[in-house]
């Protein structure tokens, strides 16, 4: 069956989840709050500007979960889901994704957040397979490094790829919904690349190619 690939910040959900569960952790007191929330909104800046630095962002963004025990960060993981994830889920993302299971597609979000922090938001959206970036976990512990290769911009294209090759699947007839000039890379390898809620520098390379725009989270 074809794929249909989504990102997941501001393309299915209407805000970013690695940047909420960074306002989650500083509102818990599980971070500093004024060093974390400065260096955040650089990184956030810096992606936005297609100049981030993935290796330093997974550098700070991995190191809470190798400060805390599994235990509390499941707990906090579950509160996080329902107040911050919960109010970015839209009906049009619902209704998008159900056009396409519908359809016999498989459905798979590919995102460049870790999947600690994304796996419960893809169950939440029903969505069984998740391709991200994935901390490294040894002894039930995180070790604050990554396993395998970063899942962003090329990376997307690498850690597809690789999962097409363990699960014996193509992109013959294959959808991708992004927001972000980020993913261009993997929307040049799709059949049915699609524009979603896109910044700037995608709707220009959308109009330019020709792709679809759609928007998820016009009232």
């Amino acid at each position: 069956m074809p794929l249909a690939l989504f990102d997941l910040d501001n393309t299915l959900l209407n805000g970013d989840s690695d940047h909420a569960w960074g306002i989650h952790l500083c509102e818990i007191g599980a971070v500093d709050v004024k060093e974390h929330s400065a260096r955040q909104h650089q990184y956030y800046e810096d992606y936005t500007n297609g100049v981030l630095d993935i290796d330093e962002f997974l550098e700070f963004q991995l190191k809470p979960l190798a400060e805390n025990s599994m235990g509390a960060l499941k707990q906090w993981r579950q509160d996080y889901v329902a107040k911050k994830i919960e109010p970015m889920i839209e009906k049009k993302a619902l209704t998008l994704i159900d056009q396409h299971r519908t359809q016999g597609h498989d459905l798979a979000i590919i995102t460049s957040t870790n999947t600690f922090v994304t796996k419960p938001i893809a169950e939440r959206l029903g969505i069984g397979i998740l391709i991200g970036t994935d901390p490294e976990v040894i002894n039930d512990q995180f070790t604050g490094k990554v396993a395998g290769p970063p899942c962003f911009q090329h990376g997307k294209v690498i850690k597809l790829h690789d999962w097409m090759t363990h699960n014996q699947q193509s992109l013959d007839g294959s959808w991708f919904y992004s927001d972000s000039h980020n993913d261009l890379p993997l929307m040049l390898e799709v059949d049915n690349p699609v524009a979603t809620n896109p910044d700037e520098k995608l709707t220009i390379e959308a109009n330019q190619r020709d792709w679809p725009i759609v928007n998820l989270f016009e009232t």
